[in-house]
């Protein structure tokens, strides 16, 4: 297991992360998708890129988790409905937020592998920051634009509840959600349930609340991402879900058309989560992409 770090980011805050492996071995960045913490990432996944000479490096996305937390306001549930932009930041500010890391850890380059709103952001580095991205892994992640990837209303009532006041609600309203958009291919509430404690307890509250909404917000503010990923020259691999309720596998297919030379592959059974029956598929893609 690895602990907590904390990277200064100038003028901002602390951005915790954790490594993985031989400090000198090719940089796998591995980022997190919406109002999620670094311990979601499968340590099986972790473990198995280590063991293939990676360093694995994962982190926690601003206003979430243990990393900084900031003051601009979130937008409403109205806002987010109606996907109207508000002053706070965008895609590009959290990309900017990897490469400060990058720069502290003294990483010239590395692959990079995000999902969901993590995938977003790893489409963005690959686009601007292209000599330091390896490769780009997208996972059930989408362009931005409201003709694909969007969310099942089922799933969209979900995420409009009112937020959790304790670690019993919060917990209760995950396994609710993944219930709703996991894989059909297992069912372990145990683990879920895990996590759910796990991430309230290392960031949990009001803060979280508030965090996740300002994420939605970066989302929202970003817009269509199209043209800017038909930049992208990096070797590109595209996984999503065929029973993914989150983010339509319309969102893949877009990705996959705007990434040239990219490479799409559908997994059967696999929603908007890594179940473990998907570990070794997982790591298989993932390494034989990076190498």
């Amino acid at each position: 297991m690895s602990r907590d770090r904390f990277c200064e980011l100038p003028g901002k805050g602390k951005l915790c992360y954790r490594s993985y492996g031989v400090e000198g071995a090719p940089a796998v960045l591995l980022i997190v998708g919406l109002g999620l913490q670094l311990t979601y990432w499968p340590q099986a996944l972790i473990a198995g890129l280590v063991a293939q000479g990676l360093r694995v490096i994962t982190l926690d996305n601003r206003d979430s988790g243990r990393s900084f937390f900031t003051d601009v306001a979130p937008p409403t549930t109205l806002q987010q409905f109606l996907r109207k932009r508000t002053p706070g930041y965008d895609l590009g500010d959290m990309a900017n937020d990897v490469i400060g890391l990058m720069d502290d850890l003294q990483l010239q380059a590395a692959h990079v592998v995000g999902m969901s709103m993590g995938g977003m952001i790893a489409q963005t580095l690959a686009a601007r920051y292209p000599q330091r991205i390896r490769t780009l892994t997208s996972i059930f992640s989408t362009t931005g634009s409201l003709r694909v990837g969007q969310p099942a209303l089922k799933a969209l009532l979900q995420l409009l509840r009112r937020p959790p006041r304790s670690e019993k609600e919060s917990v209760r309203d995950y396994v609710d959600i993944m219930r709703l958009i996991g894989s059909t291919l297992e069912w372990n509430e145990p683990v879920l349930r895990e996590y759910a404690q796990l991430a309230w307890q290392r960031g949990g509250g009001e803060a979280s609340n508030l965090g996740t909404a300002r994420q939605i917000g970066a989302i929202i503010n970003s817009a269509d991402r199209t043209e800017e990923l038909q930049r992208i020259r990096c070797r590109t691999l595209v996984i999503h879900g065929e029973k993914d309720l989150m983010v339509a596998t319309s969102g893949g297919y877009a990705t996959a058309a705007a990434i040239r030379g990219s490479n799409l592959v559908l997994l059967p059974g696999m929603g908007h989560d890594f179940p473990a029956r998907l570990s070794t598929t997982l790591l298989s893609l993932l390494t034989g992409h990076l190498r």
